[in-house]
């Protein structure tokens, strides 16, 4: 597997390598030793989640404060979502800087998040399934988000307003500067 840093700190990119033959494919999602050594942080993943969602559902931007931050693996098994990453580590060179990337069940990408991050994702394709491996368990007392138009962040969910399913919980969640980081 390939792992690359983003322009964000301790963000990476993980391209696995695909075997793929007439019976279909085969790769490697994981690999605690090659992720350790390839990015020099140690994670012990404790709890695995997965949603399926229709084209237009955006989930997020959602994050867990304090002792109770997660970082994350994050892939897509079915379907095509825009997948973003917003820096809240108020000490880093990139507070406030956010990262896309495009994850779908073709080249099976995933995105590694570390503590510290807000996290959400759009469904480009109906039926998407989406899974993520924390390194820490949900605690509903420490949740904590950002709206996703927030217009300091800037982020393009590459679909019009109009087309997005939100959740009311979501919709309700504090812009980034009155964020409680």
């Amino acid at each position: 597997m390939k792992v690359e840093e983003t322009y964000l700190k301790g963000c990476f990119v993980i391209t696995p390598k695909v075997f793929e033959d007439e019976r279909g494919y085969f790769f490697e999602s994981f690999n605690k030793n090659v992720f350790e050594s390839q990015t020099g942080i140690k994670v012990s993943f404790v709890q695995d989640n997965q949603s399926k969602s229709s084209k237009g559902v955006l989930r997020g931007l959602h994050f867990q404060r304090g002792i109770n931050a997660q970082a994350k693996l994050v892939q897509v098994i079915k379907g095509k979502v825009l997948d973003v990453c917003v820096d809240l580590r108020k000490d880093s060179d990139t507070f406030g800087k956010h990262f896309s990337i495009i994850l779908d069940d073709i080249f099976h990408k995933q995105l590694f998040i570390p503590k510290g991050f807000a996290h959400g994702f759009v469904v480009l394709e109906e039926d998407t399934i989406f899974s993520y491996k924390c390194d820490n368990f949900y605690n509903k007392a420490s949740e904590g988000g950002i709206i996703f138009n927030d217009e300091s962040l800037k982020i393009d969910w590459k679909l019009n307003e109009e087309e997005l399913i939100i959740s009311e919980k979501d919709m309700k969640l504090s812009p980034f500067k009155k964020a409680n980081l």
